[in-house]
């Protein structure tokens, strides 16, 4: 027996040397309410503003009131899994999210986990949710377009790399439609595209990842869908975690587009929130910081200086209006943020006019500088003859009888080019098509053509050039410039083809 005393004295000697635990000290605290996904917590001392907090069970929370004695976070999960009375710990961790080529063509919610069953994601690096946007120093002027493949837009409205573009209109119509042709013109180019469905149907992301698919166009799209199910603070960090996607590849010299579908459901979701964090309410029940929220989230996207790495980040954030209230809380929030709109009428999609887009009241503040030289000559008059078409259109509906010849012809070539302008959905043009059919309504070349035929003639236009003189649209593609002896070869071309589609 003092045999076997002894080797258990020496075991636990040994055992005792050869502990090396580490002392590690641990904020924890106790839930003392819980209700509509928000926490009140006591005790968490050391606790910092969006840090990560464990409730235990997989369940996460944030950090977003920090008070005397009291912390109020946002349940970041199931939030029956929380109760009254339960532990919480600090992590010492601010909210980041898992980045790289391995989300490329998946579908994962604002954590970064995967909700499309094409198993794990084996991401190796991590951003955190919020950063700080370039400075004024890092950055570079816009100058290299966003083809996004629709005529009015790459004419009119150009969208550059580094730019903030607002898409703005009633419900239905068409924005989501003009953002999803965007990102399906980038397939074999160099843009990875990021779209960030907030407060959606779950049913109609899922119809956005079909319509994707079926064009080839995932491949190079990252989807982050907080649904209209998932609880406000989901919705309310979507969009970041979609932007810090986005930076991982703008800090490797990448170009990146980001759409944010829509930020109204996203201002809902804070004003929720806030609400229920006891914040004090604002305009419309607001809080007072509303407007922080939209501008340190677009203020990320930028074009960075070649010694930053020459990466960009474009956003195309998208706005539902009521009634066409532009000059509503938030409309107005956005619209002085961004670089400029594309703005949607619900009378002009009513009436057959597809995209929508009004072209008095949509800008870029970019202007030219984003535009390639071939689209800034044959687009150049385009947006005076729509703006004083719209004008005259109004005092025609009296009656054309008793209008002089040059208001007849001014509303002639106006129709022509509205006519022109109508694209369907998921079509988008490739530049040198687009330059080819500007370039015929804007030398005339046209304007003997009767406004039915408009559609089956261009068609068939794009047909010839590309059978019977593809060096001609080959040399704009390569050069994105319309020199005088292209225009003439392509002057030549088109009254060629006119010949043949009348006979």
């Amino acid at each position: 027996m003092g045999i076997r005393g002894q080797e258990i004295v020496s075991l636990i000697k040994r055992q005792i040397e050869e502990f090396g635990g580490d002392l590690t000290l641990v904020d924890v605290g106790t839930v003392v309410q819980v209700g509509d996904g928000i926490a009140s917590i006591q005790g968490l001392q050391g606790v910092r503003s969006n840090e990560l907090l464990d409730f235990g069970n997989d369940v996460l929370g944030l950090a977003l009131n920090l008070e005397s004695d009291l912390v109020g976070a946002a349940i970041l999960g199931d939030p029956t899994g929380v109760k009254e009375g339960d532990r919480v710990r600090s992590t010492g961790r601010i909210i980041e999210i898992p980045v790289g080529e391995e989300l490329i063509g998946r579908v994962v919610d604002p954590l970064g986990r995967p909700l499309d069953g094409k198993g794990p994601i084996n991401a190796t690096a991590t951003l955190p949710v919020e950063r700080v946007a370039p400075n004024v120093v890092v950055r570079k002027s816009v100058d290299t377009p966003v083809q996004t493949g629709i005529k009015a837009i790459d004419a009119m409205i150009p969208i550059g790399r580094g730019q903030r573009e607002l898409i703005i209109g009633d419900r239905s119509t068409g924005k989501t439609a003009i953002a999803l042709d965007t990102i399906i013109n980038q397939k074999g180019g160099d843009l990875i595209c990021i779209y960030v469905a907030i407060g959606q149907k779950q049913g109609k992301v899922a119809q956005v990842v079909g319509i994707l698919e079926e064009n080839d166009a995932l491949s190079h799209t990252i989807i982050v869908n907080a649904g209209a199910s998932d609880s406000a603070p989901l919705q309310y960090i979507a969009p970041y975690s979609g932007c810090a996607m986005a930076e991982a590849f703008m800090d490797q010299g990448k170009d990146v587009l980001i759409v944010y579908d829509d930020l109204t459901k996203h201002s809902w979701a804070y004003r929720q929130m806030s609400l229920l964090l006891r914040r004090p309410a604002g305009r419309e029940a607001y809080p007072g910081d509303i407007f922080y929220l939209h501008s340190r989230l677009l203020e990320r996207s930028a074009k960075l200086d070649d010694a930053s790495g020459g990466g960009s980040i474009t956003a195309l954030p998208i706005i539902e209006t009521q009634a066409g209230d532009v000059s509503a809380y938030i409309p107005t929030n956005v619209i002085s943020i961004t670089d400029g709109q594309i703005y949607l009428e619900t009378e002009l999609f009513n009436s057959g006019i597809r995209p929508a887009v009004n072209v008095g009241l949509s800008v870029s503040r970019v202007g030219g500088a984003a535009q390639s030289r071939a689209i800034r000559r044959v687009a150049g008059r385009l947006r005076l003859d729509l703006a004083q078409y719209r004008e005259l259109a109004t005092f025609a509906q009296f009656g054309t009888s008793d209008l002089d010849a040059a208001t007849r012809s001014q509303l002639a070539r106006g129709q022509l080019a509205t006519e022109v302008l109508k694209q369907g959905q998921y079509v988008p043009m490739p530049l040198e098509q687009e330059v080819v059919i500007l370039f015929a309504v804007n030398a005339g070349l046209i304007e003997d053509l009767a406004l039915d035929r408009v559609a089956d003639f261009e068609e068939q236009l794009m047909r010839y050039m590309s059978s019977t003189h593809p060096d001609i649209v080959q040399t704009i593609a390569d050069t994105g410039d319309l020199t005088e002896e292209i225009e003439g070869r392509l002057t030549q071309a088109i009254n060629d083809f006119k010949g043949t589609f009348a006979a």
